[in-house]
């Protein structure tokens, strides 16, 4: 499949990136309606990009029929209003797996995660994504990268193998070296998406990103949406503006290494009476005394 065959996958990823939430029900299970609900929401709020099976979709914790109901349900309730970037990942095979079954139900995307294991070799690096890369040639597919020792070169060496290797989830907290990596693999041949949300965006933009993704947006698509039109327009004040307005939100959320950042959105959400605020070890569900803060926040931008 040639390049531009990719080009309106290339564009979902230039925009609001969503991660979807996974809603749980009463009995721990997940809550399918209000999850459809949620990504409902999104649509209707003007998000086109979701990301089933994200880190804010609580990934890690889910089973594997869990991440494929998630998937469905996704895909079903989005129809055609959105374009999916399916989260896959952990071995080889699961992620090959994941990916096939995203590719059927008519995913157009997969963000593989970065690889869980000890041992990381930059070589074996390109070879993991190769492996998901070449099992769905059809599918554009967007590596989620949060190693900071992994160079520029690897990825341009794995997209001259793979051409469906489209974009960038890139997640290093560190904006001088984004802009050094993404010059080094060809700025111009991905998009790039700035990993880190919202806090990250207009530095992540400034070195070339056109995209971000974002937690935040299951509060409030509008905040994230006033966001991205302010750096396409290269109105960094404005963009400043919105960065201030979500500054506490963001700054709860990456407190003691991210240790509430799914719980904080869910508990914005709670706060809303949009879904439950459980989440699965090894998160924790946000203490009393923090909540009334969130949910202030929340009220405050009056969506």
């Amino acid at each position: 499949m040639s390049s531009v065959a990719f080009e309106a996958q290339r564009a979902a990823l230039a925009d609001v990136v969503a991660i979807p939430v996974t809603p749980f029900a009463e009995d721990g299970a997940v809550d399918r309606d209000a999850h459809r609900a949620l990504v409902r929401r999104l649509i209707d709020g003007g998000i086109t990009t979701l990301t089933p099976n994200g880190n804010t979709g609580e990934f890690y914790a889910l089973t594997p029929e869990e991440r494929r109901l998630v998937t469905e349900l996704t895909v079903d309730e989005a129809g055609d209003r959105a374009v999916i970037l399916v989260g896959v990942g952990h071995d080889v095979p699961t992620a090959v797996a994941s990916a096939r079954h995203a590719r059927e139900l008519g995913a157009q995307m997969v963000m593989v995660h970065q690889p869980v294991h000890p041992y990381v070799s930059q070589r074996g690096w390109v070879d993991y994504h190769r492996a998901i890369a070449e099992s769905v040639p059809e599918l554009g597919v967007v590596p989620y990268i949060r190693n900071a020792q992994l160079h520029g070169e690897r990825l341009a060496e794995l997209a001259d193998d793979c051409p469906n290797v489209i974009g960038v989830k890139y997640a290093v907290p560190d904006a001088s070296r984004f802009a050094a990596f993404a010059r080094d693999a060809g700025l111009e041949r991905f998009v790039w998406v700035a990993g880190l949300a919202e806090p990250y965006a207009p530095s992540y933009f400034s070195a070339g990103a056109t995209g971000f993704t974002s937690g935040l947006v299951n509060v409030a698509p509008a905040v994230s949406l006033n966001m991205i039109e302010a750096l396409r327009s290269g109105d960094y004040p404005a963009a400043m503006k919105v960065w201030e307005q979500i500054r506490r939100f963001e700054e709860l959320r990456a407190a003691n290494g991210s240790a509430d950042n799914v719980t904080v959105v869910k508990e914005a959400l709670a706060s809303l009476g949009l879904c439950r605020r459980e989440v699965r070890p090894p998160s924790r569900p946000l203490p009393e005394d923090e909540r009334a803060e969130v949910a202030a926040i929340a009220a405050g931008w009056s969506i």
